[in-house]
């Protein structure tokens, strides 16, 4: 079969199956099994493609259609312009979420230390630490098969980096410049009505922020302060409604200069803060 008649059999199976990004799903997943790139199909449609190539990409469109992400079934995702493993036990990182790395890197200096707090697959630490020098991380999160994850992603980027299993600081014990954290913050009873992708095969975990979406913001503001030095910083991803409950929480918490940041799309994504003293 050629590339070009391949990659449509391929668009077709996936509409079929309801996949909103048919057409660019395929084109990616073809891209993966041949090791092309997104020319080939207007410069190289007509070639022949393989048997076994064929084989392989007819098994990840099926995964594909059955609404598997499309991170998943190859593997990985590009953040921060670094690839990082995703597995089925780690949210896999999002380009809002960078927002809150770039943020960060605004504030960042050499030789600080740093705790991501749910760290998952520790794509914010470890991109915080690829664009700094000398600086110090740690990443904690409840779940161990994460945390095997993050450990896998600093090896592959050659990242020295800390991974230590808790709930939430229950095994943390210093001090830290930066507090960063993309907690879980969509509420109960959202859930069932997100994308199949997102409630059926990414860790509810990563994802449920209790009734209203902010028991994490709660319980990490109870302790942040102990666990940052004087002046230091603490980050959070948000849900894009949920800005001025935070900054409420923050600022009861005691932090000063409670700072919020919009997305590329123009919605709250990121509130900041400094520890007073």
């Amino acid at each position: 079969m050629e590339y070009r008649e391949l990659y449509e059999w391929g668009v077709c199976r996936l509409r079929e199956a309801g996949i909103e990004e048919a057409s660019l799903d395929a084109r990616l997943l073809l891209e993966e099994v041949c090791g092309t790139d997104r020319n080939y199909l207007l410069v190289h449609g007509e070639e022949t493609v393989s048997g076994e190539k064929k084989d392989g990409y007819a098994d990840m469109i099926s995964r594909r259609g059955l609404h598997i992400p499309l991170q998943q079934i190859v593997g990985y995702q590009e953040f921060m312009g670094l690839k990082f493993a995703v597995t089925p036990d780690v949210l896999i990182p999002r380009q809002d979420t960078e927002i809150l790395v770039e943020e960060a890197m605004r504030f960042l200096h050499d030789g600080m230390r740093i705790l991501d707090m749910c760290t998952g697959s520790g794509c914010i630490l470890l991109s915080l630490l690829k664009y700094s020098n000398d600086c110090v991380g740690t990443g904690c999160d409840i779940s161990e098969k994460a945390l095997q994850t993050a450990r896998q992603n600093a090896a592959s980027l050659n990242i020295e980096a800390s991974f230590v299993q808790g709930d939430l600081f229950e095994n943390i014990h210093d001090r830290y410049d930066f507090i960063v954290s993309n907690p879980p913050y969509i509420p109960t009873d959202v859930i069932p009505g997100l994308m199949e992708e997102v409630k059926d095969h990414e860790p509810v975990e990563a994802l449920d922020g209790g009734e209203d979406g902010l028991a994490f913001y709660r319980r990490i503001l109870d302790c942040a302060g102990e666990y940052l030095y004087p002046g230091g910083m603490l980050f959070f991803e948000i849900g894009c409604e949920q800005a001025g409950d935070v900054v409420r929480l923050m600022e009861k918490a005691g932090f000063e200069e409670v700072t919020v940041c919009r997305d590329f799309a123009g919605l709250d994504r990121v509130v900041y803060a400094r520890r007073c003293g």
